[in-house]
């Protein structure tokens, strides 16, 4: 007669043999597709803020008509809060869209929820009933940019971009000026409101991701 430890082994080896046979490891990994500068499948969870250095070059960059003077280099990883395109003003010759953008706790989907954010006429509107974050918090970690693309890639990407995606954006902040005396010049710093308050980006890379 078996002895009850050696049926018990006998159990469990048995079980483990059934184990090995049936399970089978998972080979999915979660996927991503890559293309036109945007990956997608689970949401990337972005480290969102502003870099801004000395222009590696001052060079002015000849676009179309207009003339290009970098005043900063400046690389921005945030949500994207809001889009609107241009097409009707002088500055869209350069400038065909406007991305107002949001970093720190302003790329947090909890506190944008109980934001409303709106653009139009090249200005970013905001408004909340009660304020999830300091005021203050909201106008320094949030701003609207107006995009110059730098090449017909760059463009593309601007058009496909939704809101609500995450950005990584690599660029320029310059002023523009044209031959009749017309100009057009960047905010320099995140610590303004108001008017003449926006940053003016000449993108020369861009990523999304969903």
């Amino acid at each position: 007669m078996k002895s009850p430890l050696f049926i018990v082994l006998m159990l469990i080896g048995v079980a483990y043999i059934l184990f090995a046979f049936l399970y089978t490891p998972s080979t999915d990994e979660p996927e991503y597709a890559f293309g036109n500068g945007y990956q997608t499948g689970l949401e990337t969870r972005l480290e969102t803020g502003v870099s801004q250095t000395e222009p590696y070059s001052r060079k002015p960059i000849q676009h179309d008509e207009y003339v290009i003077t970098p005043l900063a280099d400046i690389e921005i990883t945030a949500r994207v809060l809001g889009k609107e395109n241009y097409w009707m003003d002088r500055e869209s010759d350069i400038s065909p869209v406007d991305l107002a953008l949001g970093w720190g706790r302003m790329s947090d989907p909890g506190v944008l929820e109980q934001i409303s954010i709106s653009q139009s006429s090249r200005w970013y509107h905001w408004k909340t009933p009660k304020f999830p974050i300091p005021r203050r918090e909201i106008e320094t970690h949030s701003a609207n940019m107006h995009m110059i693309p730098a090449n017909d890639y760059v463009r593309e990407n601007l058009s496909a971009v939704e809101q609500g995606q995450q950005v990584r954006i690599q660029g320029k902040l310059v002023r523009v000026d044209a031959k009749d005396g017309w100009f057009w010049k960047s905010s320099l710093t995140r610590n303004d409101t108001g008017s003449r308050a926006c940053e003016l980006v000449y993108v020369t890379e861009m990523v999304a991701y969903h």
